[in-house]
């Protein structure tokens, strides 16, 4: 019943006073992005959502789209603007996926929605993480994050979907919330890029 109905009715609830409360800064970095970035505040990525629906996560725009000699983009940590970086690292750029939680893309905690291109690359058990609405945060977020191998992160990603509960959340959430104001772990500049999942590590 949690997982069905009263989940998604807390984070609609939860997101909704979120944006309304976090609303000032909303519209303060929007407005800043817009003329930083050349009336480009946001980004829109296509992930892959529950039951591997495809959906476009929205965050501030972090990086240029500075691209090299041949038409490629350049490495991210080459088009991070200093302004985006200061966004990562206090997780500010995260505030626009409310949106996606109020349109019901996503979930205030679950696993996180990853690139499409990893599909061909999971095994059976790591595509159970599908098997929920993606989350802002979730069980590997706060147990490493990008300081874990992707292979331990699917691992957390499956506990959190066989041991599902409110109490779960609510201590996921708590401890997000408490990352976030220590700047640890979940933001630190040595995790800010991961290296891309390829199926064998």
């Amino acid at each position: 019943m949690y997982k069905f109905l009263v989940k998604p009715i807390v984070d609609f609830l939860l997101a909704f006073a979120g944006l309304i409360i976090l609303s000032p800064i909303f519209l303060f970095i929007t407005c800043f992005l817009f003329f930083a970035n050349r009336g480009k505040p946001f980004f829109f990525q296509d992930r892959v959502g529950l039951g591997e629906k495809v959906f476009k996560i929205i965050k501030f725009k972090t990086m240029n789209d500075k691209k090299d000699e041949k038409g490629n983009l350049l490495p991210e940590e080459e088009r991070v603007t200093k302004i985006g970086d200061l966004i990562r690292k206090s997780s500010l750029d995260e505030i626009p996926q409310l949106l996606n939680v109020l349109s019901g893309n996503m979930s205030l905690i679950g696993p996180r929605p990853l690139l499409v291109l990893y599909l061909e690359f999971y095994n059976e058990e790591q595509r159970r993480r599908h098997e929920v609405r993606p989350g802002i945060t979730g069980w590997a977020q706060i147990n490493g994050r990008n300081s874990i191998s992707w292979s331990d992160k699917f691992k957390l990603d499956v506990y959190y979907i066989d041991n599902l509960s409110p109490w779960l959340d609510l201590k996921i959430l708590f401890l997000t919330v408490l990352k976030v104001l220590k700047r640890e772990g979940v933001n630190a500049e040595k995790e800010t890029f991961v290296q891309k999942f390829d199926g064998t590590n």
